[in-house]
């Protein structure tokens, strides 16, 4: 994991809902480059514990998410470059995953329990 200091890696966190890969400093200071707009996380420490897992399987690197197969495999296409994980274990408050629906979204939990027949 050379894309954090060794010091770092326990303190990285998956988004539950892009499952993006970020130190959560970053996800409190920045929020998530993908779901800020939904979730909310930039200055939100509690939003971050909430809408974020440490729990999470493999990690993929995205250069180019518009031209990887990969992306279209994991559902990451139109996200940013970076690093994503395979599987991100935990669930979302019930009432983040009703402001993502209200706004028109689809939440897809990114732990496995949902197929690409379901979604």
């Amino acid at each position: 994991m050379s894309f954090v200091p060794g010091n770092q890696q326990r303190h990285l966190r998956a988004c539950m809902v892009c499952s993006i890969v970020q130190v959560q400093q970053r996800f409190i200071r920045e929020g998530c480059p993908n779901c800020e707009s939904l979730l909310g996380l930039q200055n939100h420490p509690d939003s971050v514990q909430e809408c974020t897992s440490q729990v999470f399987e493999g990690l993929i690197t995205l250069a180019d998410p518009t031209k990887s197969w990969v992306a279209r495999w994991q559902r990451l296409e139109g996200y940013v470059p970076g690093v994503y994980a395979v599987k991100v274990v935990g669930q979302l408050p019930e009432e983040v995953v009703q402001s993502i629906e209200d706004a028109g979204g689809r939440y897809v939990p990114r732990d496995g329990t949902v197929h690409d027949d379901d979604a």
